[in-house]
């Protein structure tokens, strides 16, 4: 097997531009076209991971976080990003990183933090908008069965539970072709009227190339007039954090202790227990500061997620909770729910998690 099936089956579930602007997920090092043996499953790609790599024969490491973010002048060597790239390179070993296009997903590492939790009625907190676009071409009403099919094959039409979705109107269009064209219709240097329909799709932003050249190959005419518009459309099913429900309220102090104890932290710094019991609950993997307006805008008793800096929490405001548990422990058992994926769907691969716990932060 490929290194490509694996990856290609990862971005299915979380498309690359389903990333933030500032991310780097995706294929870092190594060729897709290379034969994979097997995969480790890590949160971070430090050196004593690829070390582990090595001893596991596995010539794929999957992780969280990229090991790269910006940008390398120089791989001498002289930090641990370096020697990570100089150890996986020697050894011919290839890494991927699946980070924030996971994070946007309602069933990914959000997900799997409020399935621990026990949350129901999930919801995304902070839905992503401008994932959608509308092609709008005009085309003779003879080629209009054929044009459809065409651009419905290659991905146009599809939203959400439903697949070859347009709509149509019937007019006029009116051209003259001049010296040198080589129109379909009409004569040069005269005006043609002919009888057009006006199409629309929906589409999503990755499938723009492979339907504009679907177009320009299945479109009669020698110019194609089309045009294409950037939708906000809000998507109920991508973006940061996620908000749900406990099944019955829970006194604060015991949900946090459960908290806790379900996401195996040693340490949560919390706010003021504004809240006597909780019931809605808002969390977001890693560094989620920023959606603690969105948080308390929806009504959250509580928003449990990581990395708050000291004034961050007086923004809390006495509305809800901050509980910061950590980054490594909100993010925890996303090497669990790759794993899970990955068996499921390649049940004769050897994929393992990894056993290096790559916590850098230690509590007494």
């Amino acid at each position: 097997m490929k290194i490509k099936e694996i990856t290609d089956f990862l971005e299915e579930i979380a498309p690359l531009h389903y990333q933030e602007a500032y991310d780097n997920s995706g294929l870092i090092i190594g060729n897709k076209e290379d034969v994979v043996h097997g995969a480790l499953i890590t949160l971070d790609c430090t050196e004593e991971v690829v070390e582990e790599a090595i001893s596991k024969k596995c010539n794929l490491i999957i992780a969280h976080h990229p090991i790269i973010f910006g940008s390398i002048n120089k791989i001498n060597g002289n930090n641990y990003i370096e020697r990570v790239i100089i150890k996986a390179i020697k050894n011919n070993i290839s890494i991927y990183a699946i980070h924030t296009n996971l994070d946007n997903v309602i069933h990914g590492v959000n997900g799997k933090i409020a399935e621990k939790l026990g949350l129901v009625n999930c919801q995304i907190l902070k839905p992503k908008s401008k994932l959608i676009k509308k092609l709008v071409v005009y085309c003779p009403k003879s080629h209009v069965p054929s044009l459809k099919d065409s651009l419905f094959e290659n991905g146009a039409g599809e939203f959400k539970k439903y697949d070859n979705c347009s709509f149509s109107v019937l007019g006029n269009g009116t051209f003259r072709p001049k010296k040198g064209s080589n129109p379909y219709l009409g004569k040069e240097n005269e005006v043609e009227s002919v009888q057009e329909e006006r199409l629309e799709f929906f589409y999503n932003v990755e499938s723009e190339k492979i339907l504009l050249d679907c177009l320009f190959k299945n479109h009669p005419y020698e110019q194609v007039a089309y045009q294409i518009y950037l939708l906000d459309n809000l998507s109920t099913e991508i973006g940061s954090g996620i908000i749900g429900e406990l099944e019955e309220e829970v006194e604060t102090g015991n949900f946090l202790k459960d908290v806790k104890d379900k996401m195996n932290t040693d340490c949560i710094r919390f706010t003021k227990k504004v809240k006597k019991t909780i019931k809605k609950v808002a969390v977001c993997g890693g560094s989620g500061s920023f959606l603690l307006e969105q948080a308390k805008t929806k009504k959250a008793d509580i928003f449990i997620s990581s990395d708050f800096k000291y004034h961050e929490f007086f923004n809390a405001e006495n509305a809800i909770i901050i509980a910061d548990i950590g980054h490594f422990e909100s993010e925890q058992y996303t090497k669990e729910l790759i794993f899970d994926l990955l068996r499921e769907k390649f049940t004769k691969f050897a994929v393992q998690l990894s056993n290096v716990n790559t916590n850098p932060i230690n509590y007494l």
